[in-house]
Parts: C-alpha cells; structure tokens; sequence
C-alpha cells in the first residue's frame, strides 16, 4: 500500500505516537509505505535538547527514534488499531556530520530493512535542507 500523504496537522501526526508535548520530534509525515517513512520536524525555541540554540545529538538519536515510531504508528492507523508503545532496543550506528539549530526543519527517511515479531531494524537519513546530517541503524521493539 502507498500513500502521499503530506499532513502537517500536528494533532493527528501527534496522535500517532505515544510521546507528549515537550517530548514530541516530529511533526509531518510527508511519505508512507510498508517499508518506508518520511517524517518531517521543525526545532521550536520550546523543544528540549536544545542547548545555546543548538539541538544536542540526543535530540535527532530521538527524533530518528520517534520517526520509525511515527511508521508503526501509522500502520496501526491503516488497521484501525491503536498503536502499541515502542522503545529503541539498540543503536547499531549513529553518526551526525552537523547539529541543527532553532528554526531548522529536519527531514528523517526511515527505511524499514527488516521486521520480525516486534522488533523492526531501520535505516535512517536526516536531511536539513537537502543535506544529510545524520545517520543511524537502529532496532526498535514495540511492547
């Protein structure tokens, strides 16, 4: 199934996840498919990990996090369920070539490599304006 779907109505894309305001990364989801995601996040004064104007590493590891839980979240969605809570079960790899800053609009591609009883591994690109600044592997678990 494929959608284009851009939605940047924060109420419905905040519904999809189990974080809550402050603790919320992303905010559109642009692109969805079985095995892909494009999320979308833009760094308020108000976001936590920022520090002197600057969002923290920790910041994007979440918000890469919370990107692939936005994927679970909207499958669920599609079936009419609501969404199980998930957790990062490991960090293969991150890097960050740069740190964005307040006012900044981060754009996340997850790519889903491999699914098996609730633990899913994903490739993540986050991109500021078409740059990529950070990378990930990671393992997400839901409950």
């Amino acid at each position: 199934m494929e959608n284009q779907l851009p939605t940047s109505d924060t109420n419905f894309v905040g519904s999809l996840i189990p974080q809550r305001f402050p603790f919320v990364m992303v905010h559109e989801l642009t692109e969805y498919s079985e095995n892909h995601l494009v999320s979308g996040f833009e760094i308020k004064d108000d976001a936590i990990f920022i520090q002197d104007g600057i969002f923290q590493a920790s910041g994007l590891i979440e918000h890469q996090a919370q990107s692939v839980a936005l994927h679970t979240g909207y499958k669920y969605y599609l079936l009419g369920k609501d969404a199980p809570t998930g957790y990062i079960g490991a960090i293969k790899s991150f890097e960050a070539e740069t740190l964005p800053k307040t006012g900044d609009r981060l754009v996340s591609e997850v790519t889903i490599l491999n699914e098996v009883m609730g633990v899913t591994l994903v490739d993540i690109v986050t991109k500021l304006n078409g740059a990529i600044i950070a990378k990930s592997q990671m393992k997400t678990a839901v409950k």
